[in-house]
């Protein structure tokens, strides 16, 4: 009779066919290399079959493994639902959940210590990257839901949040940097530093990227050393910095909206995901 197969390795696996590359899986398990390497062929040795090809670049699925991906994620979703359904404890799972780094800052510590008391046993790993890198991801089945930024007025908005100029003054002294503004701001790609640029252009101020860096902590330090003005939304913005208005123009207001991998969605999925839709609104 051949061994039961271990959920473990069909998590690894799961994941490995999603994103493409074992050192991806190792970042997400808190794993090494070594070891994910390791559980996929302990899986195919316990198949029989072999389930990925593998080169430098990465690796994909064989025949085999394009077939065994749908049973794999039906037995990991059908396993953690039993589990909720039974335990005393309620919900377990394992969720990668991405959202650009300001609302990480502003809302991630009350979304996750809400969510925590009520599913203690749900694992939530986070992933931080501008909305577009976390489409991408979603795309590719590396993360399981993230918070994105879209129009404040596009459909499935669960709360929307203005984007706002942050300097170390309380108000910008239009001499202050000469006739151009030095702006500190995220990645060209990103929500924000569009907004940005297309808010200066139509009120017809120069403007320079004078940093550019997709970590808030950075945009911060630079806007607290007085030498640029940065753009980050409002409920991101540290109590010793200021929110500044003319003669810099308004900002747009973000829509935050919940966005989903195309898998099927495990209980603690949507359990998070509705979590987030009733308490984001009130924070």
């Amino acid at each position: 009779m051949q061994a039961p197969l271990d959920l473990r390795l069909l998590a690894t696996f799961v994941r490995a066919a999603h994103s493409g590359t074992l050192s991806a899986v190792a970042i997400q398990v808190g794993r090494t290399q070594s070891a994910v390497t390791m559980q996929i062929r302990r899986l195919e040795e316990a198949l029989g079959q072999n389930l990925f090809h593998r080169s430098g670049s990465g690796v994909r699925l064989t025949g085999s493994g394009e077939r065994f991906l749908a049973y794999a994620e039906r037995i990991i979703k059908i396993h953690d639902e039993a589990i909720s359904a039974l335990s005393e404890k309620g919900l377990h799972g394992s969720i990668i959940f991405g959202s650009p780094e300001d609302y990480l800052s502003a809302f991630f510590p009350a979304l996750l210590k809400s969510f925590g008391t009520t599913y203690p046993d749900v694992e939530i790993k986070v992933v931080s990257a501008p909305t577009v890198e976390l489409r991408t991801l979603l795309n590719a089945r590396q993360i399981d839901l993230a918070l994105v930024s879209n129009a404040h007025d596009a459909e499935g908005v669960v709360r929307t949040e203005r984007l706002v100029w942050v300097g170390s003054k309380p108000a910008l002294d239009p001499y202050e940097f000469g006739d151009t503004v030095p702006l500190a701001l995220s990645a060209s790609n990103a929500v924000d530093h569009k907004a940005a640029c297309e808010a200066m252009a139509r009120a017809g101020l120069r403007y320079k990227i004078a940093y550019a860096s997709n970590s808030l902590a950075g945009l911060i330090a630079v806007a607290r050393s007085g030498l640029a003005i940065s753009v980050m939304a409002q409920e991101a913005v540290p109590p010793d910095l200021h929110i500044l208005g003319a003669p810099l123009p308004q900002l747009p207001r973000l829509g935050i909206l919940i966005a989903f991998a195309d898998t099927e969605r495990s209980p603690a999925v949507e359990a998070f995901a509705n979590h987030i839709s009733g308490v984001l609104p009130a924070l």
